[in-house]
């Protein structure tokens, strides 16, 4: 059997992962997310239960990712983008800030289908992790030689700044009984400006980025 060469079959496998999560969001959204079995998703998508396990671990998983499916590449390509002179810091908030927030009415109907069941949510802000990768590559390229280390420093703070920030907005905080819905699977509507709580979130980071811009002047 010929191995297919390994453009085709990263295309493939991108194929294959963007149908299973567009299958696992609209069964979710025609059944409920209590009702779709990892099967139905796989069916849905023309594969089998194997396969579907090689792409995501959960049907969770799957359902999130046709909302934040790459979303950590867009930020770390916008900050790569930013204008020459932009200050780090800046770049990468704006970057956040753009992403997370500038969605579409499909993406918005599947944020609101998210909050309704703890588990998604859960799914949800594991995603966060997925920043650090990339944004470390971008902010490497722009530190130079000195910032290898620094720069996964800050990409890491950087994604669990943005954890912190959709928790505050996801989770009530000092209301025992909502705190107990929410534990429980209830819907919840999101608190307070997604926008604010990712530039408050991020700020304290705003004086390690420009310490190390600085250490790359001549």
């Amino acid at each position: 059997m010929t191995t297919p060469p390994s453009g085709l079959r990263e295309r493939k496998k991108q194929a294959t992962r963007e149908a299973l999560r567009e299958a696992a969001l609209r069964l979710a959204v025609e059944r409920g997310p209590d009702q779709v079995r990892v099967e139905d998703i796989a069916a849905a998508a023309g594969v089998s239960p194997r396969t579907y396990n090689n792409y995501f671990a959960s049907r969770e998983q799957a359902i999130v990712s046709a909302v934040t499916a790459d979303r950590e590449a867009r930020i770390a390509a916008a900050v790569a983008a930013g204008p020459a002179g932009t200050r780090l810091a800046d770049a990468v908030t704006e970057a956040v800030v753009e992403q997370y927030t500038n969605t579409g009415e499909r993406a918005h109907k599947a944020l609101l289908l998210i909050t309704t069941q703890a588990a998604l949510r859960d799914a949800f802000l594991d995603t966060t992790a997925g920043i650090e990768p990339p944004l470390t590559a971008v902010i490497a390229e722009r530190l130079g030689d000195v910032g290898a280390h620094t720069a996964r420093v800050l990409a890491a703070s950087v994604a669990a700044a943005v954890r912190i920030a959709l928790e505050g907005w996801l989770r009530p905080a000092g209301n025992a009984e909502a705190a107990e819905e929410f534990a429980a699977g209830g819907l919840l509507v999101p608190s307070g400006s997604l926008p604010d709580r990712l530039r408050t979130a991020l700020a304290p980071l705003a004086p390690a980025f420009d310490a190390a811009e600085q250490r790359t002047q001549p």
